[in-house]
């Protein structure tokens, strides 16, 4: 699975570990992410990430 990374602040979204504080199981892909799903760090939208 890719990680994706926020063009905004960096943060990098690993499926592996998932977003425990944002209620996101480890294993779950980031085409798979709730579309209202923002970044933990700096509240960005999905759209801002691109492939790591």
């Amino acid at each position: 699975m890719k990680k994706y990374v926020c063009g905004i602040c960096g943060y990098v979204y690993d499926p592996e570990v998932g977003d425990p504080d944002g209620n996101i199981p480890a294993g779950t892909p980031f085409e798979e992410l709730p579309d209202n799903w923002t970044c933990p760090v700096c509240g960005a939208d999905k759209s801002e990430f691109s492939p790591e």
